[in-house]
């Protein structure tokens, strides 16, 4: 098994085992729309194994950015169908990433709509609003009543995802937004059957991806998990807590047969990874790069050391749209510029050069 060894997740094949990672790069209109730009965006990375795309959100209270894109409006779908054709015209795969921000938003992004969250637990710190920077507020705790209609807003938007052609869905339940809060007694302060006992922070976490794999079936959805701290006052400490509610979560999700699970981990050769992989015995994404960017030889080791099926790249990706043609023939690479990872325009998203062989690119004398 190798990079470039086919794969097949849920009904589909990937070409490779290189996956786009998620990747927020705040390019979409105030209205949630992506454009033109974003199109070319994803299109030039058609030849990765699977795009998935960055967090799209399923309602207003759930956006978590300006600039973020999202899966409610006729017109957002309607835009995510040019996104999808153009990546399928170039023989590619993509999924949508649906994710509510829960607490990591402000009502200067979310046009007005609370601030929802497990519990009424705010971040300390601030967040970029489309009126500037502003600090966290103080979420409203969602009450038991409320559950169902959340987890309707990721079926419809999961719904919309499928009718503006992408191949399925990951559900977001990483990076301190709103599914990981419902996981760790930080943010989850519940006294009702979703807060308390490992299982029952992993409730939520488990009806949604149940209700969405009923709704489109669940060999068009993944899940993305984050088992370990997010920076966003997410500090979970106990490695025994944090293997029993993701094992609950593994556990019940396996008969489900779920196209994969993601996991973004700094040590995915440690047991609690390996351990929660074999629980959930389906396809296995691994995402390794926090500090360090990964590169080609340690994703060769994860798939040599079988520590996963694929390999999630990030910056990579975002800097090389023919990242898979690179690492298989060995060429050079483009290095990834930070400046431009959240600016607004083409110069670091749509600007990286493809390789071209100096001697097809030397002139005819």
């Amino acid at each position: 098994m190798t990079l470039f060894t086919p794969l097949s997740i849920g009904d589909i094949e990937l070409s490779n085992r290189l996956v786009m990672a998620p990747l927020t790069r705040v390019r979409s209109s105030r209205e949630g729309i992506p454009g033109p730009m974003v199109v070319e965006h994803y299109r030039q990375r058609a030849s990765l194994g699977l795009i998935v795309t960055e967090g799209t959100y399923p309602c207003d209270s759930g956006r978590g950015f300006p600039g973020q894109p999202g899966l409610v409006t006729p017109e957002q779908v309607a835009a995510w169908r040019q996104v999808t054709d153009a990546v399928h015209e170039d023989g590619g795969l993509i999924y949508a990433q649906v994710m509510h921000a829960g607490r990591v938003t402000h009502e200067a992004t979310t046009g007005g709509h609370a601030v929802v969250a497990p519990s009424a637990v705010a971040i300390d710190g601030e967040t970029r609003t489309y009126d500037g920077k502003q600090p966290y507020p103080i979420p409203h705790a969602l009450t038991t009543e409320e559950l169902p209609g959340v987890i309707e807003e990721f079926v419809q938007a999961s719904k919309n995802a499928i009718e503006a052609g992408m191949d399925g869905v990951e559900l977001h339940g990483a990076n301190g937004y709103l599914l990981h809060q419902f996981m760790f007694t930080e943010t989850n302060q519940r006294e009702d059957g979703y807060g308390g006992s490992p299982e029952n922070r992993a409730r939520f976490m488990i009806e949604v991806v149940q209700a969405v794999a009923a709704a489109i079936g669940a060999e068009r959805v993944g899940l993305r998990i984050s088992p370990a701290p997010s920076g966003r006052d997410v500090l979970p400490a106990d490695p025994e807590d944090i293997l029993a509610t993701y094992g609950a979560v593994a556990d019940a999700l396996a008969p489900l047969h779920l196209a994969y699970l993601s996991v973004l981990h700094e040590d995915p050769a440690g047991a609690l990874i390996q351990e929660i992989r074999g629980r959930f015995k389906g396809p296995f994404l691994v995402n390794s790069g926090f500090g360090v960017i990964t590169d080609l030889d340690e994703a060769e080791d994860i798939l040599a050391s079988n520590l996963g099926d694929a390999v999630v790249v990030g910056r990579q990706a975002i800097a090389n749209p023919d990242l898979a043609r690179r690492w298989q023939e060995g060429l050079p690479l483009n290095e990834p510029d930070p400046l431009t990872y959240y600016s607004h325009g083409a110069e670091g998203y749509t600007d990286y050069p493809f390789y071209q062989d100096p001697e097809a690119a030397a002139p005819v004398s």
